[in-house]
Formats: C-alpha cells, structure tokens, sequence
C-alpha cells in the first residue's frame, strides 16, 4: 500500500503527501481543521526527509490520535533536507471517523520523488 502524490511546488508536494497518509488512515470528509499543531523534520537529502516528515505525521496519529485536514508546509533548503508544517484537524473520534488502513510505518522501499516534476511515491508498512 502507498501514497502517490503531486504537487506544482515542493511545498504542494509535501502536503499532498501528507494528506495522502491520513486518507488511507480515515475518511478525510469526516475531519475538522479544529486544532493546530506543528510539526518539524529534517533528512539528509529529500527521500529521508519525506521518510521524517510522514514518520513525524504518523507520530501524531499514533501518539496522539490526532488525525489531520489541513497542512501548509514550508520546506527548507533547495532540494530541501528540512521542513516546518502547520497542521490543523481533530482527536479520533470512533462516531465519526471511520477507520481506514492501520498504517505501521514509512518505509524507503521504493520511494520515488521528483521534485522537477512534483511527484512521488511513498510505500508504507500495514
């Protein structure tokens, strides 16, 4: 299972991907961009920081049962190696979020990202 994403911008690319995580996780229609939280990562070249951003956003699902609706991502560098994101959504809530794929980690088995072209492919353990 995986998230293919596209993005006119790094940034777009990042929240896209982001997005992509938590909509195998839930229903997105269901979430509300009710509460804000900020989230950070850094790689060593942009695969690894795709790897510790999701990493970083499934954290919050798993931690916290935070479940997350909106993202506005602000990579860093060129190609970026960081990023700060702002994210907004709501606690899980079993009435209301349906549960989708129990998503157990990122992984870097055949992660493709193209920057040039905002595409990528991110493969997750189920």
């Amino acid at each position: 299972m995986g998230i293919w994403a596209t993005g006119s911008t790094s940034a777009a690319l990042f929240e896209a991907l982001g997005l992509g995580l938590f909509a195998l996780i839930t229903d997105l229609r269901t979430v509300r961009p009710r509460e804000e939280r900020a989230v950070s990562a850094s790689g060593a070249d942009p695969t690894a920081l795709v790897v510790a951003y999701l990493s970083e956003l499934l954290a919050l699902e798993q931690r916290d049962g935070f479940l997350v609706r909106e993202i506005v991502a602000r990579p860093v560098g060129n190609p970026p190696t960081a990023l700060v994101a702002s994210v907004r959504g709501e606690p899980f809530d079993p009435a209301r979020h349906p549960r989708g794929v129990e998503v157990k980690a990122i992984t870097f088995h055949a992660l493709a990202i193209d920057l040039d072209r905002g595409r990528a492919r991110v493969i997750v353990d189920i």
